[in-house]
């Protein structure tokens, strides 16, 4: 598996589109493409936030990206995306205008068809299918552009995860609260990432994301762009990058376990990895387990004693909150409600997957620590 490492070291335009033509040739795009494909790039715009921010691809990581396309015959390029919340018009022009994505056109036609389409899955998979939006469904290419990120639930946020951006709308927290634990979760993600295929995916680690992730977390620049058609060893790579063991990546073993993922088969082109990267600060949440250090045979026991006593839930800063209500239109479990304009919490049935802690725009949603 080829991996480009592409060191860029500020949002420049000519130095990232610079950096894209590298890895693409080297990757052999040209020669995947035909000029009538329709091409759909698949960015990480969780919610609205400013390119400022490293929560959302970066909209000149997608400009360069479609400049390349064009200069290369490709002429139906579409960037199509499923946030946090509603998808509709109303709130996607939302996400469009504040994450930067507006200023693409006319390279890019930004997605107004919020219609999805079920795909069945291969006999063996836990999902028999997939609610997709039509964009992705319909895609003879699928470029997956995703940003670099701890993640609270899953510990991890890149090519994989990024893909469960497809499901529309409030179709994604229904997937949280059918497989609420973390082994079952991360098997949905990698199934669904099967199933929709990226023949290319590309990282924005130019900043990107540390601690309560994936949008409350700090910035933690790598100065990095990096580019592979397999997403699964990328990501087993890419979290080598930010000092995670990869392995403790429920998503990223589980990928290995399967043969997707093959980190021995690895050959790296194009620029040095730094010597100066440091390790990433994990989420709150990733803290709060500590079974990797307990002896093999005694950790289901401990497991089953923290899921029982020592739970972790969402915690509010009453000052912080606005009562807003993303947090309880996140909610997969329907727990949550606004009153007197702030957020309430019950823990019966708060099934510990923090959509409220990722989708809170104001930071008020923080992880209780158990002791």
């Amino acid at each position: 598996m080829i991996q480009t490492i592409q060191l860029v070291p500020a949002y420049e335009e000519e130095l990232i589109y610079k950096a894209i033509c590298a890895s693409l040739d080297a990757l052999g795009i040209e020669k995947e493409l035909r000029p009538d494909f329709k091409v759909v790039i698949k960015p990480n715009l969780v919610m609205a936030k400013s390119p400022d921010t490293p929560a959302t691809t970066h909209p000149l990581v997608v400009k360069s990206v479609a400049r390349w396309l064009k200069e290369h015959g490709i002429t139906h390029i579409t960037l199509a995306e499923s946030s946090g919340g509603l998808y509709n018009a109303e709130h996607m022009k939302s996400v469009y205008q504040v994450c930067g994505m507006k200023t693409l056109a006319p390279l890019v036609t930004l997605n107004m068809d919020f219609s999805a389409k079920t795909v069945n899955c291969p006999e063996g998979f836990a999902n028999h299918s997939f609610h997709i939006i039509t964009p992705i469904a319909e895609a003879d290419y699928i470029i997956n552009i995703c940003k670099l990120k701890t993640h609270a639930m899953t510990g991890y946020s890149g090519g994989i995860k990024n893909l469960f951006g497809v499901i529309p709308g409030l179709e994604k927290p229904q997937m949280h609260y059918r497989w609420p634990e973390i082994e079952d979760f991360s098997r949905m993600l990698v199934e669904l990432s099967e199933i929709v295929a990226p023949q290319l995916t590309v990282i924005d680690a130019i900043d990107a994301m540390e601690g309560n992730g994936p949008t409350g977390g700090t910035s933690h620049p790598l100065h990095m762009l990096l580019a592979a058609k397999d997403l699964y060893t990328q990501d087993y790579f890419a979290a080598g990058l930010m000092g995670l063991d990869p392995m403790k990546i429920v998503m990223i073993r589980q990928a290995v376990q399967k043969g997707l993922a093959k980190p021995d088969e690895i050959t790296l082109v194009g620029d040095d990895i730094p010597e100066s990267l440091t390790p990433f600060q994990v989420p709150d949440t990733q803290n709060l387990n500590f079974t990797g250090n307990v002896p093999g045979f005694l950790q289901k026991p401990v497991v089953w004693f923290l899921k029982k006593v020592l739970k972790s839930y969402p915690q509010l800063d009453k000052k912080r909150c606005v009562g807003c209500g993303k947090c309880a239109e996140s909610c997969p479990a329907h727990i949550i409600r606004i009153k007197n304009q702030k957020a309430v919490f019950q823990k019966r049935g708060c099934i510990s997957c923090f959509c409220c802690q990722e989708m809170c725009p104001m930071k008020a949603i923080s992880v209780k620590k158990a002791l």
